[in-house]
C-alpha cells in the first residue's frame, strides 16, 4: 500500500493518439489537441500590422501552437528564452509543430524548421520573412581594414593557480613575487605524492545551470571546456559587453586546446552521462560549446599545437579581425589535469624540475614543473572599441607563426626558427628590435630549452640597441600552464604594460653559464623594474612555443593614452541595479561590488555600467542612495541576504510591455517642467498636445505647465484631468 513518486518522460503525441483508450490516470497529463487557427484570416492580420508588432504576435502564435503540441495550458507557458530542445522537443513532437505552423502560416515548410531555427523568436523572425521575403543582397566581401587601425584588446579574464581569479589577481601575484605551487588536489583520486605544481583546486565547481547545460551532461564534460566557458563569459562582461546581446554576431571564437585525460575518467558515468563523453571530451567543441551558447556566428576555431596553442589562437584571431571576418573575437586557452600522468612522461625524459619549480633562465634550471590555468581576452579592431566605447587594454601591434621543420629532432626546439618568427612578428608590426622593451619568454626552465631560445632572443632583440631587452617568465611564479600558457605571459604583460612595471622572474641563482649572455643586450629580471614613460609606447613580445614544433610570437603594445575620467560624489539620487540567475547569486553580486564602491570608483560610471553593459537576469535587486555611504550600506544589506532595504523582486518572462496612466493621483506638480527644459522630443510632444487640446479649452497647456502669470490653476478639475 506504499505510493511511490517516480518520473518519467511521457510521448505526448503516442499518448494523444490512444484516444478514448488512454487510461484515466494519464487524461489530465495529456489535453485535447488544440484546433489549429484558419490561416488566412491570422496572415492577413500580420501582414497588415505594424512592423514593430509583427515579431510578438508571430511569436505568441507560435507559443500557442508550442502549448498545443507540448500539452502546456497555453502560450504564456511557454518561455521564450529556452530552445525547444529544452522546452522538450523530439523528432515527432518536432513534425508535429511544423505541421501545425505550416497551417497557419499557409506555407510549405521543412521538416527540419525545429532544428534550423531552435527557439520561439528565430522561428518567429523566420516566418516574418517567408511572408515578406527581403531583397536578396549580394554576400558581403572579405576586406583588409586599414593599416591605422589594429587590432586591440578589450577584455581579459582568468583563472590561474594561487586563487587567480582576474586578471589585477594575477598581476598581484607577480608583482608580489609569490610563488604558488602547491600539493596534489585531493579530489582527484591521485596517490599522494610529495610532487608540487600550479593547480586550480576549485576546477570541479561548475554552475552548470547558469550554462543551460543539465547535471549529467556537466559532469561529462572535460573542466576545460567548463572553465572556458566560464572565462569567456567573464572577459565579455569585464569588457562592458552583454554575452547575451552577440547573439546572431559574427563575433568569433579562437581557443587553445591541447590533450585531455579527463575522458579516462568517464567510464564509469552513468547511462545518461554517457551520450554526452564524445562533445564533452572533445577539443573541437571546446570553441563551438562557446559559440553555440552565446549564438555567436563567426569562425569557431579550436586549436592544438600543444604549449603555443593560445598564442597561435590569438594570431589567427589577429588576423581574421584584419581581414573583415569577424568584428570582434574571443581568443583563450586552458589546461586542466584530469590526471598526474604528464609528471611520469617528463620524469623519463628528465625533463622534471626537482622541485617541482621553473627555474627559468638560471643556472639552476633542471627541468620544466606542471600547472593548470585558463585565460581568455576579447579582441576587436580600435575604430569598432572606440565606436563601442569600450576600454583598450593593449594593443596586438603585430604576431607570427611558424614551425621548426626538419629540426634535431620531433621534439626539440630549433634556434634559428625561434628567430625567424620572432622577426616575422617585428615585420608584422612594422617595428625594429630596439622598439621592443622586454620579453615575456617562453622559460621553461629546461635544460636545452632555455639556452636555445636565449640564444634566439640574444640573436634577434639583442642587436643594435641603445637599452637592454628585459626578459621573464611567469612559469616561475606560477608553473607550465600548457596550452594556456600564452594566455598567462599575455595577461601579465598586458598589466605591465598598464602600470608600467616590469616584475622579477623567480628562482633565479645566476644567468645560465650555457648561454653566452655577453653576444647581445638582453638581461634577465631577476628583480622588478620600473617601466618609465620615455616619450614613445611601452612595448613587450610574448613567446610560446609548442612541443610540436610550433612556434608563435607576439607583440603587445602600450594602449592610447585616454583621459581618465573624472571621479566625483554624486550630487543626488544614483540607481545601482543587480541582476542574477538565484537568489544567493544576487547576494555574492553584491557582496563582489562593495570593494569596488567602497574605494575610488566613479560611483555614477558603476551604476551606469551595470545598467547598460551587464546581462540581466531575473532575480533583480535596486539600491538607491543619495551618496556613496547609502550605496555601500544596501549593498552590504543585499550582500548580507536582506532585501527589505532595497527594491527587489523576480522579473517575469519577457513579453509585451505597456504603459498604464492610472488617472488622478500619480502626478505631482512640477513633474514635467524639467524634461519640458531638458528633452526637445518631449517638448515636441508637449506642443503636439497642446495644438489637440487647444480647440477644447481656453488656456495653454504649456503655460500651465510653466506657472506663466495668469494661467488657471491645477486646483481647477477641467484643468488639472488634461494637464
Amino acid at each position: 500500500g506504499t505510493s511511490l513518486i517516480f518520473a518519467t518522460r511521457l510521448n505526448l503525441p503516442a499518448l494523444r493518439g490512444r484516444g478514448a483508450s488512454l487510461p484515466p490516470i494519464y487524461r489530465a497529463l495529456v489535453p485535447a489537441r488544440a484546433t489549429a487557427k484558419p490561416a488566412e484570416a491570422f496572415v492577413d492580420r500580420l501582414s497588415s500590422a505594424p512592423a514593430a508588432e509583427r515579431l510578438p504576435l508571430a511569436a505568441d502564435a507560435i507559443r500557442g501552437e508550442v502549448a498545443a503540441v507540448l500539452g502546456f495550458e497555453s502560450g504564456k507557458d511557454v518561455d521564450l528564452r529556452r530552445t525547444f530542445k529544452e522546452l522538450g522537443f523530439d523528432s515527432l513532437t518536432a513534425v508535429e509543430l511544423r505541421n501545425r505552423l505550416a497551417g497557419l502560416f499557409g506555407r510549405r515548410l521543412p521538416s527540419t524548421l525545429v532544428f534550423d531555427y531552435p527557439g520561439v523568436e528565430p522561428l518567429a523572425e523566420f516566418l516574418i520573412g517567408e511572408l515578406a521575403p527581403a531583397p536578396v543582397t549580394a554576400p558581403v566581401a572579405v576586406r583588409d581594414v586599414a593599416e591605422d587601425d589594429p587590432v586591440v584588446i578589450v577584455g581579459m579574464a582568468c583563472r590561474f593557480p594561487g586563487g587567480v581569479t582576474a586578471p589585477e589577481d594575477l598581476w598581484g601575484l607577480v608583482e608580489s613575487g609569490s610563488d604558488v605551487l602547491g600539493p596534489f588536489p585531493a579530489d582527484r583520486g591521485w596517490a599522494v605524492s610529495d610532487r608540487v605544481g600550479g593547480f586550480i583546486y576549485d576546477a570541479a565547481n561548475f554552475d552548470a545551470d547558469f550554462f543551460g547545460i543539465s547535471p549529467k551532461e556537466a559532469v561529462a564534460m572535460d573542466p576545460e571546456q567548463r572553465i572556458l566557458l566560464e572565462t569567456s563569459w567573464e572577459a565579455l562582461e569585464r569588457a562592458g559587453i552583454d554575452p547575451r546581446g552577440l547573439r546572431k554576431s559574427d563575433t568569433g571564437v579562437y581557443l587553445g586546446v591541447s590533450y585531455s585525460a579527463y575522458q579516462r575518467g568517464t567510464s564509469g558515468l552513468d547511462e545518461g552521462s554517457q551520450g554526452f563523453v564524445v562533445t564533452g571530451t572533445s577539443p573541437s567543441v571546446a570553441s563551438g560549446r562557446i559559440s553555440y551558447f552565446l549564438g555567436l556566428e563567426g569562425p569557431s576555431v579550436s586549436v592544438d599545437t600543444a604549449c603555443s596553442s593560445s598564442l597561435v589562437s590569438l594570431h589567427l584571431a589577429a588576423k581574421a579581425l584584419r581581414h573583415g571576418e569577424c568584428s570582434m573575437a574571443l581568443v583563450g586557452g586552458a589546461a586542466i589535469m584530469a590526471t598526474p600522468a604528464l609528471y611520469g612522461e617528463f620524469d623519463r625524459q628528465s625533463a622534471s624540475s626537482s622541485n617541482g619549480r621553473c627555474k627559468a633562465f638560471a643556472e639552476a634550471a633542471d627541468g620544466t614543473g606542471w600547472a593548470e590555468g585558463a585565460g581568455t581576452v576579447v579582441l576587436e579592431r580600435l575604430s569598432d572599441a572606440r565606436a563601442n566605447g569600450h576600454r583598450v587594454f593593449a594593443i596586438v601591434r603585430g604576431s607570427a607563426v611558424n614551425s621548426d621543420g626538419a629540426s634535431n629532432g620531433l621534439t626539440a626546439p630549433n634556434g634559428p626558427s625561434q628567430q625567424r618568427v620572432i622577426r616575422a612578428a617585428l615585420a608584422d608590426a612594422g617595428l625594429t628590435v630596439s622598439d621592443v622593451d622586454a620579453v615575456e619568454a617562453h622559460g621553461t626552465g629546461t635544460k636545452l630549452g632555455d639556452p636555445i631560445e636565449a640564444q634566439a632572443l640574444l640573436a634577434t632583440y639583442g642587436q643594435d640597441r641603445d637599452r637592454p631587452l628585459w626578459l621573464g617568465s611567469i612559469k616561475s611564479n606560477i608553473g607550465h600552464t600548457q596550452a594556456a600558457a600564452g594566455m598567462a605571459g599575455l595577461i601579465k604583460m598586458v598589466e605591465s604594460l598598464r602600470r608600467g612595471v616590469l616584475a622579477a622572474t623567480l628562482h633565479v641563482d645566476a644567468p645560465s653559464s650555457h648561454v653566452d649572455w655577453s653576444a647581445g643586450d638582453v638581461r634577465l629580471l631577476t628583480e622588478a623594474r620600473e617601466w618609465p614613460e620615455t616619450g614613445r609606447a611601452r612595448r613587450a613580445g610574448v613567446s610560446a612555443f609548442g612541443i610540436s614544433g610550433t612556434n608563435s610570437h607576439v607583440i603587445l603594445e602600450q594602449a592610447p593614452v585616454e583621459p581618465e575620467p573624472e571621479v566625483s560624489e554624486p550630487t543626488g539620487p544614483v540607481l545601482v541595479p543587480l541582476s542574477a540567475r538565484d537568489p544567493q547569486a544576487l547576494t555574492k553580486q553584491a557582496a563582489a561590488l562593495l570593494p569596488v564602491l567602497t574605494g575610488a570608483a566613479d560611483v555614477a560610471g558603476v551604476a551606469r555600467f551595470l545598467g547598460t553593459r551587464r546581462a540581466r537576469f531575473d532575480h533583480r535587486a535596486v539600491v538607491v542612495g543619495a551618496g556613496r555611504a547609502d550605496l555601500v550600506a544596501g549593498l552590504e544589506s543585499i550582500a548580507g541576504g536582506e532585501l527589505t532595504e532595497t527594491v527587489s523582486g523576480v522579473a517575469r518572462v519577457r513579453g509585451r510591455t505597456v504603459f498604464v496612466f492610472p488617472g488622478q493621483g500619480s502626478q505631482w506638480a512640477g513633474m514635467a517642467t524639467g524634461l519640458l527644459a531638458s528633452s526637445p522630443v518631449f517638448a515636441e510632444s508637449i506642443r503636439d498636445c497642446e495644438v489637440a487640446l487647444a480647440s477644447f479649452v481656453d488656456w495653454s497647456l504649456t503655460e500651465v505647465l510653466t506657472g506663466v502669470e495668469g494661467a488657471p490653476g491645477l486646483d481647477r478639475v477641467d484643468v488639472v484631468q488634461p494637464v
